[in-house]
Order: C-alpha cells, then structure tokens, then sequence
C-alpha cells in the first residue's frame, strides 16, 4: 500500500509540473526588442532598473536617451525645446517600451510595417500619469496622437501643416488625457496607487526589486480565469484547488490494489 501511495504522489507532482505562462516574461516582437529577455549590465541612467533583465540592449538605452535617436527618428523639440523635467518621463516612458518584460499581458498584435505587437491599455500607475502631467503641463506640442499623423519630409516628424504649438495643458487637459492618448492607448490611466501590485510602474528602485513582476502576475492570472471567478483570486489557490487532477484521481481505484 505504501509503495501503491508513494506512485500516486510521483504521478500527481508530475501532472501539476508549472508550465511557463507565455505573457510572463517577454519581449514584445517589435523594432529594437531582444527575441528574450536577459541581464545588460550597462544599461544607461533612466534605464538601468531593468539591468537584470531587459528586452533592450545597452545601445537601445544609450540611444533612448536622445533628443533625435536612430530608434524612431522621433525629436521631442518638435515645438522648441522640451523642459528636462518633462523629457525625464519621455525617456523613463521609452525605457519601459524597450526594456521591460512584464508588458506581456497587454501585448497585441500590430499592423505595422516596423513592429509586428505593440501593447494596449496598459495600467500605468495613478502617480506616474499625474506627475508625467504635473512635470509636462506647461510644456509645448501640436498634437494629441504622437503615433501618426507627422509630417516626416525631412526624415524626422515635424508638425502637420496647419497645426498650432499649444501647451500640454490644452492638448492634454488631464493626466488620463495625457497617458491614454498620447501613444494610441498604449496605457490605461489607472485609479490604483504604486505598490498596490495592481498598476505598472515607470519609476522604481532596482535595490527593493522589480514590482512590476507581480503585477503582470496578477493580470496574467486574471487573464486565464473564467469571468466567475474572483478577479483578484491569488494563483496559488487554484494551484492547489487543482493540485491531484481528475486524471490522477482516476488511478486511485488501480492504486489501492497494488500490493504495499
């Protein structure tokens, strides 16, 4: 009997061996991303919190940097010149674009001729949409929408033709505004609070860990789960709801007339 119960323990570790969810830790499939994730331990300034594990090379973060990098082309001084206080939140924006690999639970695919996913609707934390707010409100751009619609003649985006420089303040004139609509709702404004596990943050110390690993653990379970169930039900409750599936169970019958 000892030996019949011993093969039913082996048989069910073996059935719940954890799989690898496909949305936790990844790289979008997207111009300048890693196939994987890895360490890069020479991460530049804004971009080094991801250093231990990055989609992003060390020269993606270097060129991240930039007023006009060869990522995008893309110059923040389309109006004049971008305060540093606000064009801190562009760089810390564009390293969690390139460097992290906790978006998967929001990547999608794009019709793009330079990425083939993108991510939407990501919960960016309440704090980081208002200070990146706070920090740009008086700073100048013609428009809403900065995934299209430049005039790109020269190679690098310039306003449209008729458009006017206005502040940030009546382009975008709240931090939902601001953080939803400025890359085609990329990001979610969210009502939650840093370190709630609910929301993802821009801005974190490397030294207390990465918490954006935890929240894209939570939305990867939510994800998975039937409408029914408890949205913030902790994955090791179903673990072990599940932990002898019904395929072991059915070996219990076989398993008792084994001789011990």
């Amino acid at each position: 009997m000892a030996v019949g119960l011993a093969l039913l323990v082996l048989l069910a570790a073996d059935a719940v061996a954890p799989v690898k969810d496909p949305v936790l830790d990844v790289c979008m499939d997207a111009k300048h991303h890693k196939s994987k994730p890895g360490p890069e331990g020479k991460l530049y300034d804004q971009c080094s919190p991801w250093k231990d594990n990055a989609c992003c090379t060390a020269n993606t973060s270097s060129e991240a940097h930039k007023d006009q990098s060869y990522l995008y082309n893309f110059n923040w001084n389309h109006c004049g010149v971008m305060p540093p206080k606000c064009k801190r939140h562009f760089i810390q924006d564009t390293c969690l674009y390139e460097c992290s690999p906790n978006l998967g639970p929001w990547i999608e695919q794009a019709d793009s001729s330079w990425r083939r996913e993108r991510i939407l609707h990501v919960p960016l934390c309440k704090e980081d949409c208002e200070e990146w707010w706070e920090d740009c409100k008086d700073a100048v751009t013609c428009k809403e929408n900065w995934h299209k619609g430049w005039n790109w003649a020269t190679g690098t985006n310039r306003c449209p033709w008729g458009s006017m420089c206005r502040p940030f303040s009546k382009v975008f004139p709240r931090p939902k505004d601001l953080c939803e609509k400025i890359w085609s709702y990329s990001y979610k404004y969210s009502p939650e609070r840093r370190g709630s596990g609910l929301c993802i943050q821009m801005w974190f110390d490397p030294a207390r860990g990465n918490p954006n690993v935890a929240v894209a653990k939570h939305y990867a379970w939510n994800k998975r789960s039937s409408p029914a169930q408890v949205e913030k039900a902790a994955p090791e409750r179903d673990r072990a709801v599940r932990a002898v599936p019904w395929s072991v169970l059915g070996l219990l019958p076989l398993v008792l007339l084994l001789p011990g």
